[in-house]
């Protein structure tokens, strides 16, 4: 028997162009659901069609995670569910060597995202009276070579359980996914498109090492595993459970 746990739901899920992002939104419309899938490259219009509409914004910015919340609405007339999937490192590098505008720009890409589509689409589900928010962090809050990235993902894991104490009795959950290392396909769209100079190689394999060794199952998990985890947390099969942060790491918790 299909499962139909987004039937009919609302939802938007946020960098739904690659990776993780692409792989919730194809398990959730296979379940039934009206989705927006919103991204700042082109290539989320690859996955447009019935009842998955597609828009291009900028979620650095409070005008384009508002822009992705209306057009939400407008279309559908309910946001049910809000996957804020949006980030990743960009540089992997000890923290003496980042530079300042690297450290603005990493925690306005891990960050603000997940802040402003929060703060677009709770209005929303106020007036409706219930609605569920998956964010998407990380284990990396416990990392080397990617401080900025840590400090922004811990951001996220603060906001989740401060939105699920305020809005506990208002019929929202928040919850969030604290993603481990996942083996994906290159991504069509680098974060950072200059290429890595032989010691930055040795900093990314670095990280890599500490992923593999932190995780008790000494692997990478694979995109199912991680969109599994967020459908969970999302549907109502999750009804009881808000303020948390549920890693998904093989073992390591972050």
């Amino acid at each position: 028997m299909k499962n139909s746990r987004f039937q009919d739901k609302a939802i938007i899920v946020t960098g739904a162009a690659q990776g993780i992002g692409r792989r919730v939104a194809e398990r959730m419309r296979e379940e039934g659901g009206k989705l927006v899938l919103v991204d700042r490259s082109e290539l989320v219009h690859e996955l447009a069609g019935d009842d998955v509409l597609t828009l291009t914004a900028d979620l650095e910015t409070f005008t384009g995670a508002d822009r992705a919340a209306r057009f939400a609405q407008e279309r559908f007339g309910h946001i049910d569910v809000l996957v804020n999937n949006v980030g990743g490192t960009i540089w992997t590098i000890p923290y003496e060597h980042y530079t300042p505008d690297q450290i603005e720009a990493e925690v306005r890409r891990s960050l603000f995202p997940t802040l402003w589509c929060c703060r677009a689409v709770l209005p929303y589900m106020l007036d409706q009276g219930g609605g569920a928010i998956v964010n998407v962090s990380s284990i990396a809050t416990r990392s080397i070579n990617r401080v900025p990235y840590g400090a922004a993902k811990g951001g996220v894991n603060a906001l989740t359980a401060c939105l699920a104490f305020e809005n506990g009795q208002r019929g929202i959950r928040v919850n969030a996914v604290a993603s481990g290392g996942t083996e994906a396909p290159p991504r069509r769209v680098p974060r950072n498109p200059d290429a890595q100079s032989g010691q930055e190689q040795i900093w990314y394999q670095q990280i890599v090492d500490q992923t593999v060794d932190s995780s008790l199952m000494k692997r990478y998990g694979t995109l199912d595993e991680q969109a599994a985890a967020i459908l969970f947390l999302a549907s109502d099969e999750a009804s009881y459970i808000t303020g948390t942060v549920l890693p998904v790491g093989g073992g390591d918790l972050g």
